[in-house]
């Protein structure tokens, strides 16, 4: 029987999404918590790995079990065995051949960046601080350049496994809430730390050191090297995938 599970965590104390050899992973944890209900060792397969200190609103993962459970009984009995930074929102039984991962119509992620000249305290795990102003609406102009079907290799780190970089950015948006700036994008996927460096590319457009213009420059040019640093990772929220609503799953990650 295979189900499908919404997940939300807070990445600060994990390696990342995928499972290592050593260290804490969010797969580790969810497998081991999945296995004890099942009574037999389970694999779970995510609609998107996180790095480091990434975040998720709503991860969704599948897996087979060898027993059959009513939904309730699954997310309560991984909940008890989950740690407290790892909860399931939801479980949905779904057809043999749903896929977490290679089913997803696109992705969506969230960027917050408190701008102030203060460090953040209360959210500091779930926030970038960027102490000098930024100009939100020239970030959002610099973006439109992203969207489409494009090769983001300006944007990929040199550790990305993918096998091209060719990716379709569906929408991107960058605005200010209070002393809040945010980015919220979507993709049909992402290369490995794709959405961090669009961000730290838009940071010194923000900032008025570089003019709207560079985004589309370091685009067409292809080079990781003149594009700007890695953004950090507690700013990025994992919002969800999106799945045909064939699937029956949840609103939120359905379309």
């Amino acid at each position: 029987m295979r189900y499908a599970l919404g997940l939300e965590y807070d990445g600060t104390g994990f390696m990342g999404w995928q499972r290592l050899p050593a260290g804490a992973t969010v797969q580790a944890a969810v497998e081991a918590a999945v296995s004890k209900v099942a009574a037999a060792p389970v694999e779970v397969v995510c609609a998107g790995r996180t790095d480091s200190g990434v975040h998720a609103l709503c991860q969704v993962v599948h897996f087979d079990s060898p027993v059959e459970r009513a939904p309730r009984a699954w997310a309560l009995g991984v909940n008890t065995l989950l740690p407290d930074s790892v909860a399931v929102r939801w479980c949905v039984p779904v057809a043999a051949d749903f896929h977490a991962r290679f089913g997803a119509r696109a992705r969506r992620y969230r960027y917050r960046i408190c701008n102030r000249m203060l460090r953040p305290g209360l959210e500091r795990r779930f926030l970038a601080w960027e102490r000098r102003p930024l100009d939100a609406g020239a970030m959002h102009q610099a973006a439109q350049a992203l969207v489409g079907e494009h090769d983001f290799s300006a944007f990929r780190t040199v550790h990305c496994q993918a096998p091209h970089a060719r990716r379709n950015l569906h929408a991107i948006r960058v605005w200010r809430e209070g002393d809040e700036v945010r980015l919220e994008v979507e993709a049909n996927a992402f290369l490995h730390h794709m959405v961090r460096n669009i961000v730290g590319s838009l940071l010194p457009i923000g900032r008025g050191e570089r003019p709207v213009e560079w985004i589309a420059e370091l685009l067409a040019g292809r080079d990781r090297s003149v594009a700007g640093p890695t953004a950090q990772a507690a700013g990025l929220l994992f919002l969800g995938p999106r799945y045909p609503r064939a699937h029956g799953l949840p609103e939120e990650v359905s379309a």
